[in-house]
């Protein structure tokens, strides 16, 4: 009875009806830009930590450390065991936050730029939007899907024109991303409102324990290490920063704003990477950005201001 009323309490409450208070919406809009903010480093950090660390290591590594933090919070705080109605949402986080968009781009990013794997995080908002539709039953406005739609094909536009407009083997590793991470963003979202945020990243990062303590074992042992200042940082920016931290106020965000409206607020995502990109790895900031800039800034001020 307890585990029917607690799946009919997820479906009712889903994330696409939030916090219609306007001080709730406020700091659910500042917390998922925070997030963004924190993503928006991931794919320069990889790049750091693949310096020194192979894909499997760096992959399995960050997320045992990542976990290590979450556990110890969780048995510090004493927070019980989730229950079991919410058990296979907490699957489908790891194995789309956790594990699946990290090995994924991570493979993509062995032979991809970061300007070119930055295409995942333009069509992400898009994806997310429609995995929400499906799965938790929103409905945004004609004028939302507008602007998602907009804001999106300005963004793959512009990584797709500054890669050359060449399709790479790396692409079939991002798409494939998207889907897995969309998908976990969708089931975080909902969960994120009926228990904490940062549990719910908590908890799928502790359940993967039994699948990332063993490949740390096996890929540490047959993949070399290097240990330099920029694999290191890499490694812990993605473990602490994107894994854990990033994916708190996140989640915190969309539970406040609904699931739609945080997703578009990543359009601005590959044009951060970008500017990381210049700033960390000394790529070249492309003459284009200042415009695909502002068209999607444009894109993410319809989209906010839009009803659901």
């Amino acid at each position: 009875m307890r585990a029917q009323s607690s799946a009919t309490e997820i479906s009712a409450i889903a994330v696409g009806k939030p916090d219609g208070t306007a001080a709730g919406a406020a700091a659910g809009t500042v917390q998922a830009a925070l997030g963004v903010v924190a993503f928006s480093l991931t794919f320069p950090a990889t790049a750091w930590g693949l310096e020194g660390f192979g894909t499997w290591s760096l992959v399995a590594v960050r997320s045992v450390l990542a976990a290590v933090i979450a556990g110890g919070c969780l048995l510090a705080l004493r927070v019980p065991l989730p229950e079991r109605p919410h058990r296979s949402g907490l699957a489908v986080v790891g194995a789309g936050v956790v594990l699946g968009f990290p090995l994924l781009t991570t493979l993509a990013l062995r032979t991809s730029t970061t300007a070119h794997a930055a295409v995942v995080v333009g069509l992400l908002p898009l994806t997310t939007a429609l995995f929400s539709a499906l799965r938790v039953g929103t409905r945004p406005s004609r004028t939302f899907w507008t602007a998602a739609l907009a804001g999106a094909a300005a963004v793959v536009a512009f990584t797709v024109q500054q890669s050359g407009g060449a399709l790479t083997a790396a692409d079939a590793y991002l798409f494939a991303a998207l889907l897995v991470c969309a998908a976990g963003y969708t089931e975080g979202g909902r969960l994120a409102r009926v228990m904490p945020g940062w549990q719910v990243i908590g908890w799928a990062l502790v359940l993967c324990l039994p699948l990332t303590v063993p490949a740390t074992a096996v890929a540490l042992s047959l993949e070399p290490v290097e240990l330099t200042a920029h694999s290191v940082t890499g490694l812990l920016w993605v473990a602490v920063g994107s894994q854990f931290l990033g994916l708190v106020v996140w989640y915190r965000g969309m539970a406040a704003i609904g699931i739609p409206k945080a997703s578009q607020l990543q359009l601005a995502q590959p044009l951060l990477t970008l500017v990381w990109s210049v700033l960390l790895l000394g790529e070249q900031l492309p003459v284009a950005a200042p415009l695909t800039a502002a068209a999607v800034l444009v894109c993410i001020a319809v989209t906010q201001r839009s009803r659901g």
